[in-house]
């Protein structure tokens, strides 16, 4: 299971860790959908791995705010994104927020949870991203969304994911 982030934040990078900003809910959220049995901090973000879980972005350019980042980026990043899921080939990608998905797909629309189609070659999901800076979900909400990924990836794969 990746999480996947549209690019680092400059505080992450000042900071050294992904999702490192007080505001951020990542960890808290991660925690109560039960994807961990305890309440990672930023500076534990390796210990994901233990979980079964990691972390990437479709861009690596650090900015302030997401919305810095051009489409042109997104589109650009698209085929070196993709052959890194590929070669890592977990068995679901978690796109936090609509924006990176749907400019590589060239699909405006997207509803929020499973998308009907792979990205390459992985079960595809979105989910709100967990920023402080998005109000639009509460922390319930937020739950509530990963929680749905989490009860899916608990049940077996089937064959023709």
């Amino acid at each position: 299971m990746i999480f996947c982030g549209l690019n680092p934040a400059s505080s992450a990078v000042i900071a050294g860790h992904n999702f490192s900003n007080r505001s951020n809910r990542f960890w808290p959220v991660l925690h109560l959908a039960g994807f961990t049995d305890v309440r990672l901090q930023p500076q534990d973000e390796r210990r994901l791995l233990e979980y079964g879980c990691g972390i990437t972005a479709v861009v690596r350019r650090p900015t302030r705010k997401a919305a810095e980042v051009s489409p042109k980026e997104f589109k650009r990043a698209r085929t070196g994104f993709e052959a890194k899921i590929r070669r890592y080939a977990p068995r679901s990608i978690a796109f936090l927020g609509k924006r990176a998905l749907s400019i590589m797909i060239g699909q405006p629309v997207l509803e929020w949870g499973r998308q009907p189609l792979a990205f390459a070659g992985t079960m595809a999901w979105v989910l709100p991203n967990p920023s402080g800076l998005n109000r639009s979900f509460t922390l319930d909400a937020l739950v509530r969304a990963y929680s749905e990924l989490r009860s899916e990836l608990a049940t077996p794969a089937k064959a023709s994911e």
